[in-house]
């Protein structure tokens, strides 16, 4: 689990805490063997995660994680994303929000990505 401002993310298997805040699933997909009611979320939000096609050539490959940041800040420009992302950065502004995944290597996962641009604008971009 990383914390940057206002913003952490963790693995959504993770034991849930009073310190999370507003709890958001940023997968497009739900995650595999967790009952909707064990995830006490507050918002689960597809739209701002990364499009199929971008997940399925990412694969979570390590090697490919820096094309993939690039390629999915890119996505988060397209006026899809857009919308989701200024919620993202609303509830941010309002107190603590944590991003969940299913990924198991969160430091390489979308939810970083995201953490990372809701924490510095768009000077995550670069």
């Amino acid at each position: 689990m990383t914390k940057a401002k206002n913003i952490r993310y963790h693995r959504i298997y993770e034991e849930t805490s009073r310190e999370d805040g507003v709890r958001v699933l940023v997968d497009r997909v739900w995650p595999r063997g967790l009952r909707k009611e064990d995830a006490h979320l507050d918002a689960w939000m597809r739209d701002v995660a990364p499009s199929t096609e971008l997940r399925r050539w990412y694969a979570h490959d390590p090697e490919r994680y820096a094309e993939f940041r690039r390629r999915y800040l890119d996505e988060l420009r397209d006026p899809d994303h857009q919308q989701a992302l200024r919620e993202l950065a609303e509830m941010a502004r309002h107190g603590r929000v944590t991003l969940l995944t299913a990924t198991r290597d969160v430091d390489h996962s979308q939810a970083a990505v995201l953490a990372d641009r809701l924490s510095h604008g768009n000077r995550a971009a670069a």
